[in-house]
């Protein structure tokens, strides 16, 4: 692309329509060309968008990530600019609950600030690193190929200060474009090509060392070229210190971490939302096969009541986990209905509905009402129970998430929530409820498969080196101590409860909890960029 000045390009003197002709031209689709072998790493792009865009401190639309492959005296230093890629197939925008995350006719994936929720869905989604959280604004934010100025006719600020023109944007509807031609006849790659996103920056003469995330080792003790990277806090850098995807000596010399974007929130939300399933769907499962009577309280009163609480804990954590909790509104008030947050929200607003409509039968005296609301009541409690499981798959950067399995182990995961909840409620009341053995076979069993599940997702062979890497993160790595603490208290509670002492659920639930907690972190501990 050349700037739209008096129509005449100075670089190559050939006709460039002015920009009222532009107005009518058809529509572009913008993509660009990165030359690595052009690349120096000033990093004049990085200060650029900075300015351009006025991205504050401690956060990046684009930088540049660094390599040294070999080992002196034959080594040499590689470069990747790391910046969005444009998808066709963006994860970003499918997964975005309000449209904040958009795509335009012309390619570019853009944001609306004013519409996003702070939920990081699209952070989680993404399988490339590029979107951030703006700490002054508390929106999501990325490269968007300045289209602002496209809009107008300029290059990105990017491309025009780069001095050794290693990028390059274009219209690759154009055969005649300089991008269309390198794309098109020429050798180049692009990040991540599994996830099928189908990008629009394309990469020439990069190293494997510097595309591929996990080939390069981390510097001991973290220690970068021009600063020191602790991986901790909620903190990931690409490279990692185990087994590399690359031959070759290579060595991560300089990098930008990246925020994990779900913390212990959104772990403890898949906990309470768990009970808030399981302790209608245990009552119901009970009534249904004989083992407790349809009159019995803990199916017409105290399920439905510790489900609602635990509902209303559920969304209240989803709130505080939003930057912009105020907005939180527009899930249900302006949907994308591809995303799985939306489609949860709606499955939760309705079943929390459901919930207050059988208390209301409940002290309205009219109990018989509750086995009609019952028909509704459990789909939408097993919806509640799983759709997390949709959730974590839409988030297409993290391996470790992608499971098949995942629907039926937080539907295994509500019964063993829901039926510990209800046992300690027993045990508080002396035994009140009158809750019979049914529960305690139902949570030995969803204890059990739990814990089979567990195992079976960790130890198995995964398909992707992502995938692994996360696995390997809670078997030995920085979550392993959770792991493994869940996995002794969930082997005491079986014994405990086994042995009449049903106090032993309470280290059951601890043990669930301890596992949501790992399992979710180590998703995001891997490198994406």
């Amino acid at each position: 692309m050349s700037v739209l000045t008096d129509g005449h390009s100075p670089a190559t003197n050939s006709y460039v329509p002015t920009i009222s002709e532009a107005s009518t031209a058809p529509q572009p689709l913008w993509a660009k060309v990165i030359d690595q072998t052009r690349c120096i790493g000033c990093h004049a792009c990085t200060t650029a968008c900075k300015s351009e865009n006025e991205v504050p401190l401690s956060v990046t639309r684009t930088y540049v990530k660094s390599v040294d492959v070999g080992r002196h005296p034959r080594a040499r230093r590689a470069f990747q600019v790391t910046r969005c890629n444009q998808c066709e197939d963006a994860p970003c925008v499918a997964a975005c609950p309000t449209a904040a995350m958009y795509s335009r006719e012309d390619g570019i994936v853009d944001f609306d600030k004013s519409s996003c929720i702070g939920c990081k869905a699209c952070i989680a989604a993404c399988p490339y690193d590029a979107i951030f959280i703006n700490p002054d604004d508390h929106s999501a934010e990325k490269c968007n190929f300045c289209a602002h100025r496209l809009d107008i006719g300029l290059e990105p600020a990017c491309v025009v200060v780069c001095p050794t023109e290693a990028l390059i944007v274009g219209d690759m509807k154009d055969p005649l474009s300089e991008v269309s031609g390198i794309v098109h006849q020429e050798a180049v790659a692009v990040r991540r090509p599994e996830k099928e996103t189908r990008p629009k920056v394309f990469y020439k003469g990069a190293d494997r060392a510097t595309l591929d995330p996990l080939a390069a080792r981390q510097p001991e003790g973290g220690l970068f070229m021009w600063s020191e990277q602790d991986n901790g806090n909620g903190k990931v850098s690409s490279g990692h210190t185990g087994p590399r995807n690359s031959s070759a000596a290579a060595l991560l010399s300089y990098d930008v971490p990246h925020e994990i974007p779900w913390d212990f929130r959104v772990s403890l939300y898949t906990f309470t939302k768990s009970i808030a399933a399981g302790a209608y769907l245990v009552p119901l499962l009970l009534a249904v096969a004989g083992m407790i009577p349809w009159s019995s309280p803990v199916w017409t009163l105290v399920g439905p009541l510790v489900a609602l609480a635990f509902l209303v804990l559920t969304g209240a954590l989803l709130v505080w986990d939003l930057e912009h909790p105020e907005r939180f509104w527009m899930v249900l008030a302006r949907p994308q209905w591809r995303s799985w947050l939306v489609r949860g929200g709606f499955a939760i607003t309705g079943y929390g509905a459901l919930l207050a409509a059988h208390i209301g039968a409940v002290v309205a005296g009219r109990p018989e009402w509750t086995l009609a609301l019952a028909w509704a009541g459990g789909p939408l409690a097993v919806a509640t129970a799983v759709y997390t499981a949709y959730l974590l798959a839409q988030a297409r950067a993290r391996d470790l998430w992608q499971s098949p399995l995942l629907p039926p182990h937080f539907l295994v995961q509500a019964l063993l929530a829901g039926s510990g909840a209800l046992i300690l409620a027993d045990l508080a009341t002396g035994g009140a409820l009158a809750l019979g053995v049914g529960a305690v076979w139902i949570f030995q069993a969803s204890l059990a498969v739990h814990v089979a599940l567990a195992l079976g997702e960790a130890t198995m062979t995964h398909p992707t080196a992502h995938a692994a890497l996360a696995a390997r993160g809670m078997l030995r790595g920085r979550y392993a101590g959770l792991y493994w603490t869940g996995f002794c208290f969930a082997a005491a509670a079986l014994v405990l409860v086994g042995l009449g002492a049903h106090l032993g659920v309470a280290a059951g639930l601890a043990a669930l909890l301890l596992y949501e907690h790992a399992y979710l972190q180590a998703g995001q501990s891997v490198p994406l960029s």
